[in-house]
């Protein structure tokens, strides 16, 4: 959805703060996105390798409808390489690697409709990486009065978040921690992060702040104070 043309069928990618450039053939440093002679495709598009319905608090997202439950989404893929990820089975996994659920748009929401399940999430690996599918239920999932949540690690450029927002209601952010150090341990920047996390506020939806502990890498009192 969100990349321009370049010359010689390259493109270059605008969904996540790392803008990559494609050859034609190429993939993203998300892995789930190709460049087919000047068109880039998604990979796991209603194909996601976890379904799942959970309570909400395992998002975790303690405050938003509490003691109910979701139906949980998430693919291959990621555009972070955190080293102590809960999810490393999905988040650094390619397309082929694991098994996949045919699961277009509709689908999803009338699994949410039949089971009575209020919430729709994309979760377990970044939903920036299969933004396209997201996107797609969250429209959807709206229309049909249905509510819809995602846990990130706050990497969208701008324009993609703020569409993605109008059929949100509430947003997990993963906060590394507040510090280089921290996203280094990522392969990642903390400034993309803190813009996200401004501009869901600004667009006035929940948001929680969720934050991995990580001895010698994002322990230190005072950087937890100033995060805070």
């Amino acid at each position: 959805m969100f990349y321009r043309k370049l010359e010689g069928n390259w493109i270059q990618c605008e969904t996540c703060f790392r803008m990559c450039t494609v050859p034609p053939g190429g993939r993203g440093f998300c892995r789930v996105r190709e460049n087919r002679e000047g068109r880039y495709y998604s990979l796991v598009y209603a194909r996601p390798s976890a379904v799942h319905i959970d309570p909400i608090e395992k998002e975790p997202q303690y405050h938003m409808l509490p003691g109910t439950e979701i139906l949980c989404f998430g693919t291959v893929g990621c555009n972070f390489r955190c080293r102590h990820c809960h999810n490393w089975h999905l988040s650094q996994a390619s397309p082929g690697d694991l098994e996949t659920y045919d699961i277009p748009p509709e689908r999803a929401v009338e699994i949410a409709l039949k089971k009575n399940i209020p919430t729709l999430s994309f979760t377990y690996n970044e939903p920036t990486a299969f933004y396209e599918y997201v996107y797609d239920v969250a429209v959807l999932a709206k229309s049909k009065g249905l509510r819809i949540l995602w846990h990130s690690n706050g990497s969208m450029n701008p324009e993609p978040l703020k569409r993605l927002l109008r059929y949100t209601d509430a947003v997990t952010i993963d906060l590394k921690g507040f510090t280089e150090k921290a996203y280094d341990n990522s392969s990642a920047e903390l400034e993309p992060v803190l813009r996200t996390l401004k501009i869901v506020r600004q667009e006035g939806k929940w948001l929680e702040v969720v934050n991995l502990v990580i001895p010698t890498i994002n322990d230190d009192p005072s950087d937890i104070r100033r995060m805070c």
